[in-house]
């Protein structure tokens, strides 16, 4: 069913949003503690209470495996799922490339986002609430902190 809400949003967009959100939510393909992880990071959102743990391991300069375990909204659950996924086979600098792109989204900016972002641009959803962005945003910073660690490994 196409059309519009009442404020002018799209019903399919509206439908895709909700949808991406609690399937990854609901069925996580990368919820886990990576074993032999070489990158780690915690954060934390005090205005929510969300909490958040990153696990990698980097392999020959690039993210071998991800994963996260997650105290949080459904929205950090989401974007760290995805995030994970896409990661995966990346050097760090294309990892914060990445990042880059999608925080750009989410500030508002929409760069010619191909194919990169993947499920993420259903996210941009989330921009109707601004409170809400720092969850999306809270796995990508944290991936960034854990690249940038002083015992994160180097790349080849």
């Amino acid at each position: 069913m196409r059309g519009r809400s009442g404020d002018g949003r799209s019903i399919a967009g509206d439908s895709l949003y909700r949808e991406v959100i609690l399937s990854h939510y609901r069925n996580p393909t990368y919820r886990q503690t990576v074993d032999n992880a070489n990158v780690f990071a915690s954060a934390h959102n005090p205005l929510c209470g969300d909490e958040l743990d990153l696990t990698a391991r980097i392999d020959q300069g690039r993210v071998a495996e991800a994963g996260f375990e997650a105290r949080a909204c459904s929205i950090v659950h989401a974007s760290a799922d995805i995030m994970a996924g896409l990661i995966l086979g990346k050097s760090p600098d294309e990892v914060f490339e990445l990042a880059e792109r999608f925080e750009e989204m989410m500030s508002g900016d929409d760069p010619e986002l191909g194919p990169q972002l993947g499920e993420l641009t259903a996210l941009r959803e989330v921009r109707r609430y601004p409170v809400r962005v720092r969850c999306a945003l809270l796995p990508w910073s944290t991936i960034k902190t854990a690249l940038q660690s002083p015992g994160a490994p180097e790349t080849a």
